[in-house]
């Protein structure tokens, strides 16, 4: 009885997850348009990482764990394997290079404001670490959902 809601909370937990780290660009992109709204938007973003995304990743890793040692499911198994991995590239990504850059740039725009050369440079390093750990993230859900045999 208690894996179905172990499965829930894991699939509820990939959706926030996931789902919100989506969104990050299209908040950016339309305060964009209207830069004395982007001091707020990049501040929502930051705090909606530290306290749905990232606690939801961390979920994520618990549940996935547990079904898969109560499912027998070797760790082992390649689709299970290669997810671990772009897992921990994504962890990786995220700790030590997007968090970092997310905050200079939040310092550069207070500091500099939205035109400055700085802060453009900051924003589109920290638009593309954004793309990439949102890439590694729906690789994840790929291999998730489709489970393919990637080899032996």
């Amino acid at each position: 009885m208690w894996l179905p809601i172990l499965k829930f909370i894991h699939i509820l937990a990939a959706i926030a997850a996931a789902g919100a780290n989506i969104t990050y660009g299209v908040w950016i992109a339309g305060a964009a348009s209207e830069p004395t709204v982007l001091p707020f938007v990049l501040r929502n973003i930051a705090w909606i990482d530290r306290r749905v995304a990232n606690p939801c990743y961390g979920a994520l890793l618990v549940t996935g764990v547990l079904m898969a040692l109560n499912l027998a499911i070797p760790l082992t198994t390649p689709w299970l394997l290669m997810a671990m991995a772009l897992y921990v590239i994504a962890a990786l990504l995220g700790v030590f290079a997007y968090a970092p850059v997310s905050r200079q740039q939040r310092r550069i725009l207070e500091a500099e404001g939205f035109e400055s050369q700085a802060y453009r440079q900051v924003a589109h390093r920290s638009t593309w670490l954004g793309v990439i750990a949102t890439m590694d993230v729906l690789m994840i859900v790929l291999l998730m959902v489709v489970k393919p045999a990637l080899w032996g």
